[in-house]
């Protein structure tokens, strides 16, 4: 029988039981959260247990991500029943600093990604966004020294930034991507669904439809920047404020090159409301 989840809020907390899993060779997953856990949160959790004996859950919401008009106030915290989910879930720890523990008074280096996986879609709306999750990132995989992390596919330039990141600093965790997991309709789910009202729900499914027809339109021969322009159109049919709906390079993130041949992902960011939703979609290959 597994022992309950144990939580901990310090860096010498946290290292004091890896070093005792570490000598016992045992492999060490993280899985870097905010709360307010979802079924998709969960997926991650179930395949970092697939793939590692120890299993540890970061909660921290990073408030070096959130720019001063953003939502980092009201975002959703639901501590006491995400380390119960955790719990249940077999999870070995949950790693939940304060901000004065990530940031302490005089805190004064960043790390600032650069390059094709980070320039033309997020920093185009959000230009703070990616110094905020690679700082937090960094830091996350140099206290906790897992052996992999699990970030989910939704969030898909994250992922490419941080897996860019770990392999440019030469840290020993390998990135491993899970596949977004989404509603019935295919919506993909995020902590953010909650701000949608009733009627904006039902319209937020256009966002991975358009993504979706896109793709297909994209794979069946038809030119990128129409596909691209008809997705934007169904989106603000939507109601959809769009910030960018692009085709780049799956692997790298750079702008397609015309006539070269290579995996294409979508990426979409759009507002509904005051609700800002993200999604991304592969576009499948003949």
């Amino acid at each position: 029988m597994r022992n309950e989840t144990r939580v901990v809020r310090t860096v010498r907390s946290l290292r004091r039981t890896l070093e005792a899993w570490t000598r016992e060779g045992e492999r060490i997953a993280l899985v870097p959260t905010m709360g307010a856990l979802h079924t998709g949160h969960m997926a991650l959790v179930r395949a970092a247990r697939r793939k590692a004996e120890r299993v540890v859950v970061s909660i921290f919401v990073n408030p070096a991500q959130f720019a001063p008009n953003e939502d980092f106030a009201t975002y959703p915290r639901t501590f006491r029943q995400d380390v119960r989910k955790l719990s249940v879930a077999g999870v070995d720890l949950v790693y939940a600093p304060a901000v004065e523990q990530m940031y302490p008074d005089g805190f004064a280096t960043r790390i600032v990604p650069d390059g094709a996986a980070v320039a033309g879609l997020e920093d185009t709306v959000r230009p703070h966004f990616f110094g905020g999750v690679a700082t937090v990132v960094g830091k996350l995989l140099l206290q906790v020294r897992p052996d992999l992390a699990l970030f989910g596919e939704k969030d898909y330039q994250q992922l490419k930034v941080v897996t860019r990141l770990a392999r440019d600093l030469d840290l020993d965790t390998r990135v491993v991507g899970v596949p977004t997991v989404r509603e019935k309709d295919g919506l993909a789910l995020s902590s953010r669904n909650v701000y949608l009202s009733e009627g904006e729900r039902g319209r937020a499914v256009a966002l991975p439809q358009a993504l979706r027809k896109a793709a297909e339109a994209i794979a069946s021969g038809q030119p990128v920047a129409r596909a691209l322009s008809q997705g934007r159109a169904a989106l603000a049919r939507a109601g959809f404020q769009v910030d960018y709906f692009e085709a780049r390079d799956a692997e790298t993130l750079a702008p397609l090159k015309r006539g070269q041949r290579q995996q294409v992902r979508l990426l979409a960011a759009a507002r509904l409301g005051s609700t800002r939703l993200i999604d991304n979609l592969a576009v499948p290959q003949g």
